[in-house]
C-alpha cells in the first residue's frame, strides 16, 4: 500500500510532486466533510465558502498536474 501511495504521487523522474499531494489531500479533505455533512443537521454543516475554496485549491492542483504531464510529451 505504501509503496502504490508513492508511486501514485510520485512525478515519471520518481520525485515526490507537490501538486499531486495538494490534490490528494484535497480529494480527502473533501470526501471526509461530505461524509461528516451526511451525518450532521444542516445548523452544524460546515461553511460553503470554505468547501468552495478546498474544491477550486484542489482542482487547480490536480489540473496543473494534468497540463504539466501532457506538455512534457510534446517537447
Amino acid at each position: 500500500m505504501k509503496k502504490f501511495l508513492l508511486n501514485m504521487l510520485s512525478s515519471s523522474e520518481g520525485d515526490i510532486s507537490s501538486k499531486r499531494v495538494i490534490g490528494f489531500m484535497g480529494f480527502l479533505f473533501l470526501a471526509g466533510t461530505m461524509t461528516a455533512s451526511s451525518f450532521s443537521s444542516i445548523g452544524t454543516s460546515v461553511s460553503v465558502e470554505l468547501v468552495e475554496a478546498v474544491k477550486f485549491i484542489t482542482a487547480v492542483a490536480l489540473f496543473g498536474n494534468t497540463i504539466e504531464k501532457f506538455a512534457s510529451k510534446s517537447n
